[in-house]
């Protein structure tokens, strides 16, 4: 592998796992914010609940993952200009 595969590896390794996590908080929150009315007061275990969240993770890594990509090319690209 070429050195300039690496660095653009590496220097977009890191901004894509940080808007990922970033990302797949802000949809779980939109989605925990859409059902609490349905989870407060039900008796539910926290178990029951972090699986339920769980299983929306599952569903928003289809709209996590696009949007991360984009964001740290974005980044990547960007980072790389100030350095040359």
């Amino acid at each position: 592998m070429k050195k300039i595969h690496l660095l653009l590896l590496k220097s977009f390794i890191r901004p894509f796992i940080v808007t990922f996590v970033i990302v797949m908080f802000v949809l779980l929150m939109l989605f925990l914010w859409k059902y609490i009315d349905d989870l407060i007061g039900k008796g539910f275990e926290w178990y029951v609940i972090a699986e339920l969240m769980l299983y929306a993770s599952a569903t928003n890594v289809q709209m996590a993952l696009p949007l991360s990509v984009l964001l740290s090319s974005i980044m990547t690209y960007g980072s790389l200009g100030r350095k040359l």
